[in-house]
């Protein structure tokens, strides 16, 4: 039994176990000759005893190491010792997809794609040495703090024990992610990493894996027989037919090389990642005494184009208004309309007492947006007012001086008939002959006494 601390071949100390596979297990260890740390993969002693396995384990490490691509472990040394044999490889720091999956249970569609385009990359770095994985799953994909990829684990030496292994945990992973030729009993192929690669995609997507099962052996079953599961709703279309492809049950209908499959996902992460818009900073209206209203509706999501017109003078310094508040609470409200293009709301114009017109008509912009306007016609209607209340006033003193026109006169007729004699009423004398006559009405008449002599020298009788 291994334990920490047990040095290998004379140079590879074991510091900690940090994983179980079907075909053993990985230590964190250090490389004692260059001080540098390395992950060492052993082997199971009973897969040793397999004729043939040994030398087959060799010649694949021999050709995993001739694979120069970032996204692929890189493997330093393979050795044996006392029965051991054991492959080291380059440690990378980071989470295995797996554990992150458990965490948090779905990734975005955006962040499932460009995991799946670094990988199906490795993959093809490999395919294109000759080497199948045959073991792709969120436990052989690490992922660095920088967001990179890195495939682990590759299953490089075929044998007929690994599907027999009593390991329930690893055998029942394996299984989730065989592709339906394996399951069938066929060869794996590259057009199985695909598979799986589309398993995992699809366990990034909907939290849980495509098949369940009791067993290894129904699981598998289910990979051949049965389709999976619907992809949650809030999956796009593009993004299913590309777990649908890789997860075709025939070979030759999925992608044919993992570079296609690699090149189709990063298209879509990057459509994903540029479906929603960021706000141009060059559209931020400045407001440098008023701040934006937390009430108004849209607050914060409607772009504000800037006042590039004469028509929308910056806010004045001073208060325009008779009110003592302060400008920083009056917000700015143009006096005409907003020009064509532009449309005012709640988030650009909130309500506020309006500045008075400068020049010109008043005129009545639309708001459509809900906020109360100014009303223009209380001034129409208060010189309504004062136009009636004249034209009543004016009837008044019409009639008021009617009324005192005819008072006068009824008043200067009765002094007049009051100051005539009784006698004198007739204008005509008595013992006057009849062919001359007195002027009548009493105008110019005087009473005198009948001796009295008039202004003409004549004597009245």
């Amino acid at each position: 039994m291994l334990s920490r601390g047990v040095l290998l071949g004379g140079r590879y100390r074991l510091d900690e176990r940090i994983a179980s596979g079907g075909m053993g297990d990985v230590w964190r260890g250090t490389d004692e000759v260059l001080g540098r740390t390395v992950a060492v993969k052993i082997l199971l002693p009973a897969l040793l005893e397999e004729p043939g396995f040994a030398e087959r384990f060799r010649g694949e490490a021999r050709t995993m190491a001739t694979i120069n691509h970032p996204g692929v472990v890189d493997v330093y040394d393979y050795g044996s010792d006392q029965q051991i044999a054991f492959l080291v490889m380059e440690y990378v720091e980071g989470d295995a997809l797996s554990r992150t999956l458990s965490r948090v249970g779905r990734l975005t569609p955006a962040r499932t794609m460009a995991l799946v385009a670094q990988a199906a990359d490795a993959l093809q770095a490999a395919h294109e040495k000759g080497i199948v994985h045959r073991d792709v799953k969120p436990g052989n994909l690490l992922v660095r703090p920088n967001g990179t990829l890195v495939l682990t684990d590759f299953g490089i030496a075929r044998s007929a024990m690994v599907g027999q292994l009593t390991a329930a945990g690893s055998v029942l992973g394996t299984a989730s992610y065989i592709s339906p030729e394996q399951a069938a009993g066929g060869t794996a192929t590259a057009a199985s990493d695909i598979y799986a690669l589309g398993v995992v995609a699809y366990q990034c997507l909907s939290g849980h894996r495509p098949f369940e099962g009791d067993n290894p052996l129904e699981i598998a079953m289910k990979h051949v027989r049965e389709q999976a599961r619907p992809l949650p709703g809030d999956i796009p279309p593009a993004i299913r037919r590309i777990v649908d492809q890789s997860m075709a049950k025939d070979p030759a209908a999925r992608f044919q090389t993992a570079a296609m499959l690699g090149a189709v996902a990063r298209q879509a992460a990057a459509t994903l990642g540029a479906a929603p818009a960021s706000r141009p900073a060059s559209q931020q209206p400045s407001r440098p005494s008023s701040p934006a209203p937390t009430s108004s509706p849209g607050q914060g999501s409607t772009p504000v184009p800037p006042r590039t017109t004469p028509s929308y003078p910056p806010a004045p310094a001073s208060p325009v208004a008779a009110p003592p508040a302060p400008v920083s609470q009056q917000p700015y409200r143009p006096a005409h309309p907003a020009p064509s293009g532009y449309r005012p709301g709640a988030a650009s114009v909130p309500p506020g007492r309006p500045l008075a017109p400068t020049n010109g008509p008043p005129t009545r912009p639309a708001q459509p947006y809900g906020y109360q306007p100014a009303q223009p016609e209380d001034s129409s209607t208060n010189r309504q007012i004062l136009i009636v209340l004249a034209v009543v006033l004016g009837v008044l003193v019409l009639l008021c001086a009617g009324l005192i026109s005819y008072l006068v006169g009824q008043q200067g007729n009765q002094n007049t008939s009051s100051s005539v004699p009784t006698g004198l009423q007739m204008g005509v004398r008595q013992d006057a002959p009849l062919d001359r006559p007195v002027p009548s009405g009493g105008a110019g008449l005087e009473t005198r006494p009948a001796d009295a002599q008039t202004s003409e020298g004549r004597q009245t009788r």
